[in-house]
């Protein structure tokens, strides 16, 4: 397992030192390290609920025999970040994410990832990520955001919001 690499022999004692810092125990070192890069966040409505997936997502890789550990992918709201400077940083998080999660796949020696994306940057930018990589790599994606309702019941999303302003 490409895990090995830091976590088995006396000279990666200093490495596995770590690991049982961060609560991991003899057993969870010697199963596959799973990582699971998670797009969840307080700013995209989008990704509010990702943390429910990621949940689930662990209890699979322990049910499957693997150790999950998580750690989080960056995402800009384009409607948010719209109509000002902002803007001008939502394409190029596409790079900055799959750079950022080939970092901690290489530096930590995934033996697989578990990818829980969700918006049009994030997707791209986790697929990327896997296609360098070349490791197993697994999506489970948040789904499209529901729309809302209307006092008087009717449909309301994004882009109807959009509209009216455009009206």
């Amino acid at each position: 397992m490409r895990s090995d690499n830091v976590t088995k022999g006396v000279e990666r004692a200093p490495n596995r030192s770590l690991f049982y810092a961060l609560g991991y125990t003899k057993e969870e070192l010697e199963r596959p390290l799973i990582g699971i890069v998670s797009s969840q966040n307080e700013i995209v409505p989008g990704h509010m609920n990702l943390d429910k997936i990621v949940e689930a997502v662990k209890a699979g890789v322990r049910m499957a025999g693997g150790t999950p550990i998580v750690f989080p992918a960056i995402a800009v709201c384009d409607g948010i970040a719209m109509g000002h400077i902002g803007m001008k940083y939502s394409l190029v998080t596409r790079d900055l994410i799959a750079d950022s999660t080939e970092a901690m796949a290489l530096a930590h020696q995934f033996d697989g990832l578990v990818m829980v994306p969700n918006c049009d940057k994030n997707v791209p930018g986790l697929l990327m990520a896997a296609a360098r990589l070349n490791i197993p790599a697994i999506f489970c994606s948040g789904g499209p955001m529901l729309a809302g309702r209307l006092q008087d019941g009717r449909r309301s999303c994004l882009s109807h919001m959009f509209e009216a302003v455009g009206a």
